[in-house]
């Protein structure tokens, strides 16, 4: 006598447990990253409060002929809001990397007197290596030169950049002293644009990870 076969619905085939790790974990990835992306475009826009009395432009790669086209892009955001406060303090900052002919700061420095910025309203800030030391040691050289750690101030860079920025310069203002680190100083963007396409690319992918690496190594 045959044995009678009864039918078992087609369960499907089933997926192996790290297969769905790896899936759950490849969209935590892809959302944190739009999530991070979303907070640098939040903050890569010109804000411009209070009476800046300090600028501070960040430094980019220089090239054998001069400035970068990121670089450049920069300092002429910044030219342009110095036509209508000349007499303002600048701090150029950024060292010399190992494939620079001169440091970032004095290429800077270079540009703006040669467009018409007074020489002796420019500070060069020219060891940093990277955007936590350009804070720091900017910080650092504007108290030595005696000015007003308490005033307001603008930060010139690439807008991609300045989320970064804003949070490196606020967690080195907790560094001073109470009496300065703890004031309503009242600090101003200009987000300078990036027309240099392959750096934008570069940065759209590497600028999350940068901002990600700051906030929790750079102290």
């Amino acid at each position: 006598m045959r044995k009678k076969q009864y039918y078992k619905p087609y369960g499907g085939h089933r997926r192996k447990p790290w297969v769905t790790v790896l899936a759950c974990l490849a969209v935590i990835a892809v959302a944190s990253f739009a999530l991070l992306e979303l907070f640098i475009d939040l903050k890569a826009r010109t804000n411009l409060n209070g009476e800046p009395e300090v600028m501070v432009i960040f430094g980019c790669k220089v090239e054998k002929w001069g400035p970068s086209v990121l670089l450049q892009d920069r300092l002429d955001a910044a030219l342009d809001y110095l036509t209508d406060h000349p007499d303002m303090t600048v701090v150029v900052t950024g060292g010399k990397g190992d494939d620079e002919h001169v440091s970032e700061a004095q290429a800077m420095y270079d540009y703006l007197t040669a467009n018409g910025v007074e020489e002796d309203n420019i500070l060069l800030e020219d060891k940093s290596r990277n955007t936590w030391q350009n804070v720091n040691y900017t910080l650092a050289l504007l108290e030595e030169e005696g000015d007003d750690l308490t005033g307001d101030v603008v930060l010139v860079s690439s807008g991609f950049h300045l989320a970064r920025i804003q949070m490196l310069w606020d967690r080195g203002r907790t560094k001073l002293p109470l009496d300065v680190g703890c004031n309503d100083q009242h600090v101003s963007t200009i987000a300078a644009p990036v027309t240099h396409v392959p750096s934008a690319i570069q940065m759209f992918f590497r600028e999350p990870l940068a901002l990600v690496k700051s906030f929790l190594l750079d102290r």
